[in-house]
């Protein structure tokens, strides 16, 4: 749609354009279950390792780069369910956006995931084997000190195992976003 107006030396031409806004639609449910699932993995594995590097510290022990590492792309992640429900109540959540923060988030947290699975059941030394042999192995009773030894061993072991469930979880759930933002895509692209 075009108008013009003319002054006393020239004709200017003023163009509007309508421009076609596309919408997406997401199924809610599922994108509400999967910020759900991603935000308690990255809570999980960052309240984990933060523990693991207080623990570290007190017994004045090097903390394992991988700590960090993770603490770091689990913030990542929870920064980036963050940006999608800012995009959400912008209506603005497009599927590029989430395809690529997904995928970028997706091979930091499979590094983590390798990281973790080679330290919990790596060839020599894992965090596994030791806690089969010296934690699970023993079952000690009474309010003693070696008990209360026992019960942290336990504890740590176990977080260990709950670190990996949640990391594989979440990289399977960061592998289902880029599914899903590109069959909302195909669907309505």
């Amino acid at each position: 749609m075009a108008s013009s107006a003319t002054t006393t030396s020239e004709s200017v031409v003023y163009e509007r354009r309508v421009e076609h806004i596309h919408k997406y639609h997401w199924p809610a449910l599922q994108l509400n279950l999967w910020m759900l699932v991603m935000l308690v993995a990255s809570g999980t594995i960052i309240g984990v390792f933060a523990s693991f590097v207080q623990i570290q510290q007190t017994l004045r022990l090097s903390i394992p780069w991988y700590f960090p590492y993770f603490i770091t792309v689990a913030s990542l992640a929870i920064l980036f369910v963050f940006l999608l429900l800012w995009l959400i109540f912008q209506r603005r959540l497009l599927p590029a956006i989430v395809m690529l923060g997904g995928f970028m988030i997706f091979v930091l947290w499979l590094v983590g995931l390798i990281i973790v699975s080679i330290q919990l059941w790596g060839p020599s030394g894992s965090v596994s084997s030791n806690c089969n042999l010296s934690v699970f192995s023993q079952h000690p009773k009474g309010q003693t000190l070696e008990t209360l030894a026992w019960l942290e061993q336990r504890g740590i072991c176990q977080s260990w195992q709950a670190v990996f469930s949640f990391a594989l979880v979440g990289a399977i759930f960061l592998l289902w976003i880029m599914v899903m933002a590109y069959q909302v895509f195909v669907i309505d692209g």
